[in-house]
């Protein structure tokens, strides 16, 4: 399977993976206008040569739109597979290819947001630990912040006297600090300040907020409801939200409800969920 990366040269004519086929489309021209501006920053979106979700976008943790102090690491935005494609280790290679990529800039390793179990628009965690990946931190009400250092430990001679290391776990590190450890801000940990009803927080780095935000708003509107909806449009204040996952988030009253990009009608469920 050849791969291609997206460049300045090549982001216009080039599919985006993302199930939308009308290069004009505004969910497909946000996302684009959104990639454009980040690619200088270090951002790189490698997909397959193929029209469908295969892909995996990173870039340099300190740009990246998410509330986390991970310096010197590589944030993973995305990693997706799906389809046709699954079951082929599609996913291993584009993680292969994004260790490689980040080990020859000398970064110290690569860290993703997860969950507790698997959950849609999170990374498998059970997948994640398979690879290696440990939990560096945790936000409510299932967030998990997954890191895996590249520096090699030295297995403790008292807890492995063989000095075998476990299978598909990241051995013992001597090398690192503790304090290299990645970790959530404090900003998602502190929603005092919301606003009540709904508030949503989200970004035009997934296609399907530019679709959907405005047909929940309606729908809110419609029924006399107190909704918010707060576009994040620079890095500096998606590293300061109340939320690990900047794309899409929802609150209720100060509380997440779902970090799920939602239709109309699983808005609808959550309306009735609340007795609204």
């Amino acid at each position: 399977m050849n791969l291609i990366k997206l460049t300045h040269d090549n982001l216009e004519q080039e599919h985006i993976c993302c199930a939308i086929a009308n290069k004009k489309d505004i969910q497909v021209m946000s996302k684009k206008n959104w990639l454009k501006e980040r690619l200088d920053e270090g951002l790189v979106f490698l997909k397959g040569d193929v029209r469908g979700k295969f892909f995996i976008e990173y870039i340099p943790a300190e740009y990246a739109w998410t509330p986390i102090e991970a310096k010197n690491y590589i944030y993973i935005n995305c990693l997706w597979i799906s389809g046709q494609f699954k079951g082929h280790g599609y996913s291993n290679l584009l993680l292969e290819r994004c260790i490689e990529d980040s080990k020859a800039k000398g970064k110290k390793g690569l860290v993703i947001l997860s969950s507790k179990k698997k959950m849609g628009f999170l990374s498998d965690p059970k997948f994640l630990k398979y690879k290696g990946f440990e939990t560096a931190d945790t936000a409510e009400p299932y967030f998990r912040l997954m890191y895996l250092p590249f520096a090699k430990k030295s297995a403790s001679k008292t807890s492995n006297p063989k000095n075998i290391s476990p299978k598909n776990t990241v051995p013992e590190n001597t090398d690192m600090e503790s304090a290299d450890i990645p970790r959530f801000k404090t900003t998602v940990h502190e929603h005092g300040q919301m606003p009540k009803g709904f508030a949503l927080y989200y970004t035009n780095q997934c296609p399907f907020t530019a679709k959907y935000v405005p047909l929940l708003e309606n729908m809110a509107q419609e029924r006399g409801l107190e909704f918010h909806a707060m576009q994040i449009q620079s890095r500096e204040d998606a590293q300061n939200a109340p939320s690990p996952f900047t794309t899409f988030s929802l609150f209720y009253n100060g509380t997440l409800v779902t970090h799920e990009i939602l239709s109309e009608k699983k808005f609808e469920k959550i309306l009735t969920s609340l007795d609204l």
